[in-house]
């Protein structure tokens, strides 16, 4: 694949980076003006040393070409110069690929913290059973990244597993790892009620949301009906003996959120209010992204909740991303999180490659 990156926009963005350092060397500058300035720079330098390299390269491979296109040169220095540009010739493809995914557009969301949510889907009890290996899943390698985890809600299923359950997770660049896990999930094996040994496909929903602050989502007070009521566990048996649970309404978008998982109701509406807000972000970014559709159209799907992503088969001992048809006959070490950045990974590669298509000349 060739990629345009013209050595004007090159300079550009040398000549960019030199003109922060100056400006912010000014005595004269607002704190507000002088963050600002950090941050653009910051963000900045790496690509305009990649740009640097790559002008210089490209300054080199003309030289070594005059070289070889002038009669005068001498025989050792031909073959040395033809040497050296071929070599050059070779590195260049990877500069301009490199330099290319820097200048790629982020996801403004990449670097925040997650909701995650998880729900059975067909299946009943055993889909149920298999949301319940999908949260440890995601539970432990959270911890291999030194993420932590916060339960917000959870409906435990009577057999085992849960009917749904959320979690927040908080770290550096939480959601740019897991934003591709958003999905149905499909599981084929025997389920432990089974006495005829026949294997059954049952499905857990995933959804992956960026979390949200006051700051990202300003919400009405009167855009919600919030009630109260008393919480309750499996099979409906009183938990608590007051009105703790909270049920959140936002009128506009018809969301509904519950959480009875805490004793206080202050503490279960706060939890609430967490997760809508998530969910109106997500809300406002899928129909920005609506607007934007050839950038929503990616190799690795669109993050549609309804869109199966992935088979986990327990009698081959195999996991399977239909999306970027990459299967892994490891399936207990993706259960234990241990090799699921294999998927990810290659998820997020694939997610380059195709955004770096658009840039092929």
């Amino acid at each position: 694949m060739t990629i345009h990156l013209p050595d004007l926009r090159l300079s550009q963005l040398v000549e960019r980076h030199a003109a922060l350092a100056e400006e912010l060397a000014r005595p004269d500058l607002s704190t507000e003006r002088l963050i600002a300035l950090s941050k653009e720079r910051a963000d900045l330098a790496p690509v305009a040393e990649a740009a640097e390299a790559l002008l210089a390269a490209r300054a080199e491979r003309a030289a070594l070409e005059g070289l070889l296109s002038d009669p005068a040169t001498e025989a050792e220095m031909r073959a040395l110069a033809a040497d050296e540009l071929e070599a050059l010739k070779a590195r260049l493809p990877e500069m301009e690929r490199a330099l290319a995914l820097r200048l790629l557009p982020k996801d403004a969301a990449d670097a925040r913290s997650a909701i995650l949510e998880i729900r059975a889907g067909t299946g009943g009890d055993e889909a149920a059973l298999f949301a319940g290996d999908l949260a440890r899943m995601y539970q432990r390698y959270a911890d291999l990244h030194g993420w932590r985890v916060e339960q917000i809600s959870a409906s435990p299923a009577e057999l085992g597993g849960f009917r749904e359950i959320v979690f927040a997770i908080e770290g550096e660049g939480v959601f740019a790892r897991l934003k591709f896990e958003s999905g149905v999930h499909r599981v084929q094996r025997v389920p432990v009620t089974e006495a005829g040994g026949r294997i059954h496909t049952s499905a857990a929903t995933v959804a992956v949301l960026p979390e949200a602050g006051e700051v990202d989502v300003q919400i009405d007070e009167k855009d919600l009906r919030i009630d109260v009521f008393r919480s309750s566990g499996p099979g409906g048996q009183s938990v608590n003996t007051t009105d703790s649970a909270v049920r959140i309404t936002h009128l506009p978008t018809g969301i509904v959120v519950s959480q009875q998982d805490e004793k206080s109701q202050h503490k279960n509406k706060a939890k609430a209010m967490k997760v809508l807000r998530s969910r109106l972000f997500e809300l406002e970014r899928e129909k920005q992204a609506a607007a934007r559709a050839d950038a929503r159209r990616s190799m690795v799907g669109s993050g549609d909740r309804s869109e199966r992503i992935r088979t986990y088969n327990f009698p081959q001992g195999r996991v399977t991303d239909h999306r970027i048809n990459l299967t892994l006959h490891r399936l207990p070490e993706v259960l234990e999180g241990t090799a699921l950045d294999e998927l990810v990974s290659a998820l997020v590669a694939e997610d380059e490659a195709a955004r770096l298509a658009a840039m092929e000349s």
